[in-house]
C-alpha cells in the first residue's frame, strides 16, 4: 500500500476486469501469478484441507488493503479476500504478525510456515523466527512459488 501514496482508495475494477484503478486514475495490479496460485490452493481438495493462508502486511492503510483484497479476483473469479484463513494487516513488524499467527494456530510451528515478501529486511526478520522465507521483489512468480515449495521437500 505504501506504493499507492498520492492515490489510494476508493478503488474501482478496471475495464480488463483484472486490474484496479485508484482514486487518481493510477493502475493497480497484482504482480506475478498469485491470482492463479491462490485459486489452486483453494480449489484443490487436499491443499484446501491442509494449508492455511494468511495475509501479513505492515501498512498504514489497512482499509486500502482490505478493499483491494475484495476487488482483486483469483483466476477462478473469486475475490482474494475469500482465499485467506487469517488476516494480519496492520501497522506492526512482521515478527509480531507471525507471533500472532502462531498464537492463532498453535499447532503450526514457525518452521512449518512459508513466507514470501518483496522487502529483504522482512525476510531477514521473519527468518530469525525459523519461518521458511522467499524473497520475491517482482511479486509471486512461478519461480518464487516453486522455490518456496522446494523448502519443504
Amino acid at each position: 500500500m505504501y506504493q499507492l501514496w498520492g492515490g489510494g482508495a476508493p478503488f474501482t475494477v478496471a475495464s480488463n476486469k483484472k486490474d484496479l484503478i485508484d482514486c487518481k486514475g493510477n493502475k493497480v495490479k497484482l504482480l506475478g501469478v498469485i491470482d492463479r496460485i491462490l485459486h489452486d490452493l483453494r480449489t484443490d481438495p487436499v491443499l484446501k484441507k491442509n494449508i492455511k493462508v494468511a495475509w501479513v502486511s505492515c501498512t498504514d492503510e489497512p482499509e486500502w488493503a482490505n478493499e483491494c483484497l475484495l476487488k482483486f479476483n483469483t483466476t477462478g473469479g473469486n475475490p482474494l479476500s475469500t482465499c485467506v484463513d487469517s488476516s494480519q494487516i496492520y501497522k506492526a513488524n512482521k515478527q509480531t504478525h507471525f507471533k500472532n499467527l502462531q498464537r492463532e494456530y498453535p499447532s503450526i510451528k514457525f518452521d512449518d510456515m512459508l513466507f514470501f515478501d518483496n522487502e529483504y529486511g522482512n525476510i531477514q526478520s521473519v527468518s530469525r523466527l525459523g519461518v521458511k522465507c522467499v524473497y520475491c521483489p517482482e511479486g509471486m512468480t512461478q519461480d518464487t512459488w516453486d522455490q518456496g515449495l522446494q523448502l519443504f521437500r
